[in-house]
């Protein structure tokens, strides 16, 4: 818990307020609520923030070193405040980041690309820290913005905050995929926490011509995609507008995958074996790049695993999410085709390399030519066009 109102005359604050108008992530209009919404109301003493280069959080400690918590609280960068759902104590981090407060850049971001305007009620799925329903609640006033988050101490220590800041959305202790019908309909649906499938109920509880803003992503990895959909009675459709990365709602983590127990069921030894002349650059573009999310999109529930590079070596590896099937790919310093081998029923590399392939003869398109439909039946990812060619991703 936070002891104590927040610094208010920070450099770092108008600095940062000023790079995010430069960039274009904080507009005109949401400045005033970046003025009034102070993030540093909304953390913990004891927080993490994270790298984005080297993928590490470290401890900060506003009692300890308040200069340093100041300086991080006033950067752009994701701050994890919660580890392993509440059941991780201590200093150091935990092993899953399950609750924080995003990067100032990918917030303002959102809320601009929300679309509001007076009058306007919002949905708020994942309450967090509550920074986010404060600034909607700021925008919007009092009686428009629910806020709903399935961890009720993370609730309790947003609703303090909150009441401490003089906002008071309606704060709501439930699953966020179920949404909160009570106060529907709503204008606008805004999630902070990343999603594989849009839930039916949030379709049922925007209004027709609403909107619904959510992070979204596959099982093939990290990656997501802020989704805008515009919904149209039970439909709802619309395009992906830029790249992210954000926890899973805990409805939609998934189970992890283990290793052995996919080997166990078809060793190496008695794998198919093969080549590929697709190389270590052109297939791991990285983080934030286009490829693995249309990977995603266009593999059916498959997991990427990607190893350290040793001795020159790397492997990858891919895990049918249905079955036991596997492949991996060993990229080698050095070698014009890599080694692959693939076990299963499943021939999950092949499907991959399809993928890649389909990719590539439609120029490489980028994430914001993609879109998706969804309904209460599924959902269906299309490029360029909701008319033209679609194919199921759930």
């Amino acid at each position: 818990m936070t002891a104590g109102a927040p610094r208010t005359d920070r450099p770092g604050r108008k600095e940062l307020g000023r790079l995010l108008m430069e960039s274009g992530a904080l507009s005109s209009d949401w400045a005033p609520t970046f003025a009034a919404v102070d993030r540093a109301a909304f953390l913990p003493d004891l927080m993490w923030p994270y790298d984005m280069a080297t993928r590490v959080s470290t401890p900060v400690d506003r009692r300890e070193d308040p200069d340093t918590w100041y300086a991080a609280v006033d950067s752009d960068v994701p701050i994890v405040t919660q580890w392993d759902d509440d059941s991780h104590r201590g200093p150091a981090p935990g092993k899953l980041a399950t609750s924080s407060s995003s990067m100032p850049s990918v917030v303002y971001s959102l809320l601009q690309n929300l679309d509001v305007e007076d009058g306007m009620r919002v949905l708020d799925v994942g309450t967090g820290t509550g920074e986010t329903a404060g600034a909607l609640t700021h925008r919007l006033g009092p009686g428009k913005v629910t806020t709903v988050e399935v961890d009720a101490a993370v609730s309790a220590r947003a609703r303090e905050r909150l009441c401490g800041h003089g906002l008071y959305p309606d704060v709501i202790v439930g699953d966020g995929f179920q949404g909160h019908p009570g106060a529907a309909p709503y204008d606008r649906l805004l999630a902070t926490v990343g999603i594989r499938r849009v839930p039916p109920a949030w379709i049922r509880q925007v209004r027709p011509g609403g909107v619904i803003l959510a992070p979204w992503g596959t099982s093939y990895g990290n990656e997501d995609a802020v989704l805008r959909l515009e919904v149209d009675g039970r439909v709802a459709v619309g395009p992906f507008t830029r790249s992210v990365e954000f926890m899973k709602l805990r409805a939609q983590r998934g189970a992890a995958v283990v290793h052995g127990d996919y080997l166990a069921a078809g060793p190496l030894e008695d794998a198919e074996r093969s080549t590929t002349p697709l190389t270590e650059e052109e297939f791991l573009t990285g983080r934030f790049t286009d490829l693995p999310f249309v990977l995603g999109l266009r593999v059916f529930q498959c997991r990427q695993a990607v190893a350290e590079k040793r001795d020159g070596t790397r492997p990858v590896w891919f895990y049918g999410l249905t079955d036991k099937s596997w492949a991996c790919v060993m990229f080698r310093d050095g070698e014009r085709h890599a080694s692959v081998w693939q076990s299963g029923p499943r021939r999950l590399w092949d499907e991959v390399t399809d993928a890649y392939l389909w990719w590539k003869g439609r120029g490489s398109p980028g994430v914001t030519r993609f879109g998706l439909t969804a309904d209460a039946c599924g959902q269906r990812a299309w490029l360029d066009d909701p008319a033209n060619e679609t194919w199921p991703v759930t």
